[in-house]
């Protein structure tokens, strides 16, 4: 009876465990700086995640209308295009184009000290695809910008 109990109990754990590593596999952070840097170069979310969040927290000190950063998610070859279009959408849109179908992801722009997340689903993600992350705010995108990848 002992024997069955701890048995049980293993199981559930891991189980429990199990499903909360898969959880946190969902969730992704990254950083921006002052220095128009983000903090990591690629990202990556297994292909069983349904839906992915990113939490993009600013580390600089400088005001959003000085060095604002956002997160933007599309295929590679979508970004200049993109980062182009945004710039007339202003801030108000977060420099991204309203309704752009080729926006897989953005979040809106933060300043110094400031942080967003951003969820959105993996239903429009192939495995193998090429996609980059990259911010918007004008001037930034050609060099704060990185691989993601569905694994």
């Amino acid at each position: 009876m002992k024997t069955s109990l701890s048995i049980t109990l293993l199981s559930v754990g891991t189980f429990l465990f199990s499903h909360a590593a898969s959880a946190n596999e969902c969730e992704l952070s990254i950083e921006a700086n002052d220095m128009m840097q983000f903090s990591k170069k690629s990202l990556s979310a297994p292909s069983s995640c349904k839906e992915i969040s990113v939490t993009l927290k600013h580390t600089g000190k400088l005001p959003v209308t000085t060095m604002g950063h956002n997160w933007v998610l599309s295929k590679a070859a979508d970004v200049q295009a993109i980062a182009t279009d945004g710039m007339s959408a202003g801030a108000n849109n977060s420099y991204v184009k309203p309704d752009d179908s080729r926006v897989l992801a953005v979040s809106k722009v933060i300043g110094g000290g400031g942080q967003t997340t951003v969820t959105f689903s993996t239903e429009q993600l192939k495995q193998g695809d090429n996609y980059k992350f990259f911010c918007s705010f004008p001037g930034h995108f050609a060099i704060m910008q990185g691989t993601f990848t569905l694994s």
